[in-house]
């Protein structure tokens, strides 16, 4: 009895003290380094008229060399399709074919076709987002409900205490100038927070992982670690659009009447909706209900102070899930967007990424992002094990829950994204950020595979020493 009242406090304990640490190390930062709202912001970038062709064109091979790399990372690579579509934005931005073949790159994406590229990136972005919401709306494990919720609190937290710390650390020579320490060391906490819950269910539907102990447990866990990141997220670019403290608090204010809105009044109007689709929508009318419907929500956050993705997920989440209709309309959709209109994000953060920005300053910035995958490992990958350790879930399970509770992958992108745009990250830091990404993600399977086979050489001799004792 004993035992089991401790686990609650060592709960406790792993999820407050991180906080506690990154508390005092945001107080005494503020205090010797300037708080500071401000942020450069996204302003949108303006450019010259780009022919149309030239769009279609650049369109066409994003699609194509996503879909090829997707494939080749799955079927050869042991990997997830969207390892290998995360980086092909890479191979066709200025680090690899930028830097093979320049003319090419510069015929294929010249500077003022950036601007459009965002565009279709951004309407892919926020319709994967409603996708996003739809399956954390699913995400119901009753009997590993406390197990898994414990998992994704104290990652989270224990992430968060070492992202602070590693903001500290980076703030001084590596933050952009006008962007106070409190914003950019809330967010490097964030980012080395995040678990990609989407990316996670695909890797587990493919290794048959589903349905085990360790892989309800981590979905469960990603849910949990994906929700805290995203109203931190949202407090976090409150804190930078808002200014002053009571631009944050007519945001938080804003954002909580939004929210009201979408559970009160759309939600049951959406059930009501669907429920007899062919009375109410004519045919093919659920996606020309759905696709406004994320569009406005969206906007509404965007116009709010906010970023669109929250909308998105939020019209997603209070989507009835049980809804025949709604499930072959979700299918479609999830085709386009998979297929087509997320491939164009991918590009847009390849653009962005430069890895040759790395070398500058004698390559320290490699050393950092050296550090900053350690940070990134050691926090979800010891805090999620110790959580599931301390819940009673068996050590490879544990340190199974942990590895996959690592994997970041197209979430981490969309927030790192999201700090380059509010100017919060400088181009150089976003690529250090993006190749931690990258490394993290594509480490996931390959430890799970090294875990999988020592779990094996440790059952393998007993039945050797069982048929040694029979003859």
């Amino acid at each position: 009895m004993r035992t089991r009242g401790a686990r609650p406090l060592a709960i406790c304990l792993l999820s407050v003290l991180p906080l506690l640490a990154a508390g005092l190390l945001l107080w005494h930062g503020a205090a010797g380094k300037g708080g500071g709202h401000s942020g450069s912001g996204g302003a949108a970038r303006g450019g010259p008229p780009v022919e149309a062709w030239r769009l279609l064109l650049a369109l066409a091979v994003v699609v194509a060399v996503a879909r090829g790399l997707g494939t080749l990372a799955s079927r050869y690579l042991g990997q997830p399709r969207v390892v290998g579509e995360m980086v092909s934005g890479i191979v066709l931005g200025p680090s690899v074919l930028g830097l093979v073949a320049p003319r090419a790159y510069d015929a294929l994406f010249p500077a003022a076709l950036h601007a459009y590229l965002n565009l279709v990136a951004q309407i892919g972005l926020a319709l994967f987002m409603f996708l996003i919401g739809m399956e954390f709306g699913e995400t119901r494990h009753e009997d590993t409900g406390r197990t898994g919720v414990a998992v994704g609190l104290v990652g989270v937290c224990l992430s968060f205490g070492l992202g602070c710390g590693l903001g500290y650390a980076l703030y001084t020579g590596y933050a952009p100038e006008g962007v106070g320490f409190l914003p950019f060391t809330l967010f490097l906490g964030l980012a080395m927070s995040v678990t990609a819950f989407p990316v996670l269910a695909r890797l587990l539907m493919e290794r048959g992982m589903l349905q085990s102990r360790a892989g309800a447990y981590a979905i469960v866990g990603a849910a949990t670690a994906d929700l805290a990141c995203w109203l931190l997220l949202a407090g976090v670019v409150a804190l930078l659009r808002g200014g002053s403290p009571l631009g944050v608090l007519r945001t938080l204010a804003l954002t909580a009447a939004f929210f009201g809105v979408m559970v009160v009044v759309v939600r049951p109007a959406l059930r009501r909706l669907l429920e007899r689709p062919e009375r109410r929508l004519a045919d093919g009318g659920v996606l020309t209900l759905i696709i406004p419907g994320v569009l406005l929500s969206a906007v509404a956050t965007e116009l709010i102070g906010i970023h669109l993705i929250f909308g998105a997920f939020l019209f997603g989440a209070v989507c009835p899930k049980s809804t025949p209709v709604l499930e072959n309309a979700r299918g479609k959709l999830q085709e386009l967007v998979t297929a087509v209109l997320l491939p164009p994000f991918f590009a847009s953060v390849g653009v962005k990424t430069d890895l040759l920005r790395l070398g500058d300053g004698g390559g320290a910035l490699w050393v950092w992002a050296g550090v900053a995958l350690l940070v990134a490992v050691a926090g979800k990958l010891t805090g999620s094990a110790a959580a599931a350790a301390l819940m009673s879930v068996e050590r490879v399970d544990a340190l199974r829950i942990g590895v996959l509770m690592n994997c970041r992958g197209l979430t981490e992108l969309v927030i790192l994204t999201i700090g380059l745009d509010l100017g919060v990250l400088s181009p150089a830091l976003f690529t250090m950020l993006v190749v931690v990404t990258l490394c993290a993600t594509v480490m996931t399977a390959p430890l799970l595979d090294l875990l999988d086979r020592a779990e094996a050489r440790r059952a393998a001799p007993a039945p050797a020493k069982a048929a040694a004792v029979t003859r």
